[in-house]
């Protein structure tokens, strides 16, 4: 079965990152995976989406624009190489994805992987006009499946289809961590805090700075290394000045591979204001990160408080603050929540369970 997965951009995001997780292991037997993707600047899993077997495609695109100009060439690219399916993900690729759906009899899906009331009106608008044209919706959490059925009146069906993590791949390595100290000048008997983000407004890093400094101003052996990179840069790197923290907050820019990173982090902190359900915190949690966070989106379907990992309301993030001391006082709690974080994807959250739901999607719909 030829598969033809349509993204705006292939930059380590988290919709991009279930892409390439979930081609290794995927039954490659019985199907085929095609890439399509817009933004050719933004192409950081090009590479390894092709050494997974995966066939890329570059339309390339400057803008929203010229990329609903890309459809007369991605009918083409259908048709020539017999695809099945399109699979989109992400609003404006949505959209384009059901304008190529009217010209080739084949079914479209589109995931969602945000809540609607994070999308600005006009990518909203078309995202509400042309929802229906498709022939099914999967949502990545309850929260976002919530959220579509709120704004979109459906005449489609619409499936919840969790995201996953390769646990047996996610796993902490001495070794990485290590390398990564030495590197940073991280000493030995540092507590870490981190994270891994896209820099945007919704991820409130400057917060996320902010609370970090409350607490490392008693603390000195605290660290924070924080993994991504986005338009928000230079307003975090500003933050951290501000708090005179330049010594121990480490901005390591956007990596391919995070791992080494997540061996290195003790304590996995997101301040988002809303998310879908994060693919970082999957892997955190893999990595036997423990976990604090805002309880925003799907975050409370995957972390448990106080049974997976520590949350507080989303409106208030710098409830985080005693929350980080007690655990720097307190470090076997650290490695109490690591275990038990580890625990909980391990059984409800590996990427084996989401391939398995979306080929037999693929399978019921051709």
């Amino acid at each position: 079965m030829q598969v033809l997965h349509l993204i705006k951009s292939l930059g380590r995001g988290g919709a991009e990152m279930l892409l390439q997780e979930t081609l290794k292991v995927h039954n490659q037997q019985a199907f085929t995976f095609h890439y399509a993707y817009f933004l050719p600047w933004k192409n950081q899993l090009v590479s390894g989406l092709q050494a997974n077997g995966g066939r890329v495609v570059n339309f390339k695109a400057g803008n929203q624009l010229t990329m609903l100009l890309q459809v007369p060439r991605i009918v083409h690219y259908v048709k020539k190489n017999k695809i099945q399916i399109i699979h989109c993900h992400l609003p404006w690729a949505g959209f384009i994805g059901r304008l190529v759906g009217c010209f080739v009899a084949i079914p479209i899906i589109y995931t969602e992987h945000n809540k609607q009331e994070r999308y600005h009106w006009l990518t909203a608008w078309l995202n509400k006009l042309s929802f229906n044209w498709q022939h099914c919706v999967v949502a990545v959490s309850n929260s976002v499946a919530t959220s579509i059925q709120q704004h979109i009146p459906l005449r489609i069906p619409i499936q919840t289809i969790a995201n996953g993590v390769a646990t047996t791949n996610f796993v902490k390595n001495e070794a990485d961590k290590i390398h990564i100290y030495h590197r940073l000048g991280i000493p030995a008997h540092a507590i870490v805090v981190g994270t891994v983000s896209v820099f945007r407004t919704q991820k409130r890093l400057v917060e996320w700075v902010q609370i970090f400094a409350q607490v490392a101003q008693n603390y000195p052996h605290l660290h924070a290394i924080v993994v991504g990179d986005g338009p928000c840069k230079s307003a975090i790197e500003a933050a951290i000045e501000a708090a005179n923290m330049q010594n121990n907050i480490h901005l390591v820019g956007l990596q391919t591979q995070v791992k080494p990173y997540l061996s290195s982090i003790d304590i996995f902190m997101m301040t988002s204001a809303f998310e879908g359900l994060p693919i970082a915190l999957l892997e955190a949690m893999s990595m036997g990160c423990a976990i604090i966070a805002t309880d925003a989106g799907g975050i409370p379907e995957v972390v448990q408080h106080e049974t997976d990992g520590l949350l507080v309301p989303v409106h208030n993030c710098f409830s985080l603050v005693p929350m980080l001391e007690q655990l720097v006082r307190h470090p076997e709690q650290i490695a109490h929540w690591g275990f038990q974080a580890r625990k909980r994807v391990r059984q409800q959250f590996d990427i084996a369970t989401t391939t398995q739901q979306l080929e037999a999607l693929y399978q019921s719909l051709v």
